[in-house]
């Protein structure tokens, strides 16, 4: 399964649809979006999307109240999952938050194979023990061309792809 990570997209509503045309060409079959939506149009904007759309709250999103009663109660494919996130895909074990500290204390703890993280706007992706510790950059594209990730489950490789 080909999985596309996000995060920080800060309402950028033309790079997150160029995110969903991307990750649709993938054939990405999940989203996983480490907070920094910001407001409910850019919920909205993401639900379209075909598969599950997982996120988790950052520190920039403006009504964290509405984005989850919108998640929870008109849109189908959405999950929040307040700070951190956990899903267990195909063997594989994620675990996703926004924060990167918070993200280091998740990949020390061994539970997870893949831990997502955001907040720095930055791509950067190392390895702590057997955790894959992986920031896919902003959608937003604040210091140049947005980014994001693919994660296939089957290989466990990552790709990074940029929003032109």
């Amino acid at each position: 399964m080909v999985i596309a990570i996000m995060s920080d997209s800060h309402d950028n509503i033309w790079n997150v649809r160029k995110a969903l045309e991307l990750t649709r060409a993938h054939k990405a079959e999940l989203i996983v979006h480490c907070g920094d939506l910001v407001a409910p149009f850019t919920l909205m904007e993401l639900a379209q999307f075909d598969g599950p759309v997982h996120w988790v709250l950052g520190n920039n999103d403006g009504d964290p109240y509405m984005l989850t009663r919108i998640s929870l109660t008109e849109l189908k494919n959405m999950e929040t999952h307040g700070l951190i996130g956990r899903l267990n895909l195909e063997g594989v074990s994620i675990g996703f938050t926004h924060y990167e500290e918070m993200g280091h204390a998740l990949a020390h703890t061994g539970e997870y194979d893949l831990v997502c993280c955001g907040h720095t706007h930055a791509h950067r992706q190392e390895r702590i023990h057997q955790t894959l510790l992986l920031n896919p950059g902003d959608v937003m594209g604040k210091d140049g061309p947005g980014t994001f990730s693919l994660f296939d489950t089957a290989t466990r490789e990552t790709m990074v792809l940029k929003l032109t």
